[in-house]
């Protein structure tokens, strides 16, 4: 026989899920980062989502902003009982960035793709200055 102790997940739970500490929201999506020579590229987890759901956006603090939010309602009405049925859902997620420094804003670009939201952010072309020059003799 296996004795459980009921009281032990009250206690936790009533420690971390408070006004101080709020619970985490566990539906979030996944997010990768991946960085190459020529950029970095961020992919954020959404199935079932179009992009008319996502809004990318750069903020005044010079951020990638990723906002997800997604509505969905379904009626059906029963003929033989005069009953009408609604089911909600409603999703809302948003995601702030620090782009690093060497991010070229004006071209980063999203697409959504198989459920999954994908940024491109090229880095910024260095541009090579010419270090040889003619010294004068004084």
């Amino acid at each position: 026989m296996m004795r459980t102790n009921s009281w032990i997940p009250t206690v936790f739970n009533d420690l971390f899920y408070n006004d101080f500490m709020p619970k985490a929201n566990a539906t979030a999506p996944a997010i990768n980062v991946k960085e190459s020579d020529r950029g970095y590229t961020v992919e954020l987890a959404a199935p079932g989502m179009k992009k008319e759901d996502f809004d990318v956006h750069i903020n005044d603090d010079g951020n990638l902003v990723v906002k997800l939010e997604s509505k969905q309602e379904k009626k059906e009405e029963d003929k033989n009982t005069r009953y009408l049925r609604r089911e909600f859902s409603y999703s809302k997620y948003e995601q702030t960035l620090i782009l690093p420094d060497d991010v070229d804003k004006n071209k980063i670009s999203a697409k959504v793709d198989n459920g999954v939201l994908t940024v491109e952010l090229p880095k910024e072309e260095e541009t090579k200055v010419k270090v040889a020059r003619q010294i004068d003799v004084c």
